[in-house]
């Protein structure tokens, strides 16, 4: 079971998921509209660590954060 946490603007409560990789969050998170926008243009971190790769494996406990695009000066 991972835990997959959306950080900043994007207002959806965490999720618990037993996935095994980045693949098979990408095509559940694909299924709601709500999200279809923020996933183009967020970054991904497992474990506090951006990943590059959707084959990335996930294990038991991982924290999957999706971080959308922040302005700042």
């Amino acid at each position: 079971m991972v835990r997959v946490e959306f950080l900043g603007p994007i207002q959806k409560e965490a999720l618990e998921l037993d996935i095994i990789n980045l693949s098979e969050l990408a095509t559940i998170l694909q299924k709601d509209e709500e999200l279809k926008e923020w996933l183009e243009n967020c970054a991904v971190a497992v474990n506090d660590t951006l990943m590059n790769s959707l084959e990335c494996e996930l294990k038991n406990g991982d924290k999957i954060s999706l971080l959308p695009p922040v302005c700042g000066g």
